[in-house]
């Protein structure tokens, strides 16, 4: 199952929580300088076992798949073709 990994991103965390970054180092919810941009294409849940890929910047469907791991391959295929 794919676990949207690609498009995830962490979470800011609590300031009172969260421990004092080393200057160096990078916190969690920054990306890295290297880090490529957002992606362009979601895949969003449009029913029961049914899903979307959206391209986010204009908000169509670009396609869709019965299958999660089917409609995170595409919405890859058009990242990289994109």
């Amino acid at each position: 199952m794919c676990t949207l990994t690609h498009f995830a991103y962490p979470l800011v965390p609590d300031s009172k929580t969260a421990p004092t970054p080393h200057p160096t180092r990078f916190c969690l919810h920054e990306p890295a300088p290297d880090a490529s941009t957002r992606p362009r294409f979601q895949v969003v849940m449009a029913g029961i076992a049914f899903f979307h890929i959206k391209d986010i910047s204009t908000g169509c469907v670009r396609g869709f798949r019965a299958n999660h791991n089917e409609a995170c391959a595409l919405a890859r295929f058009l990242e990289s073709h994109g």
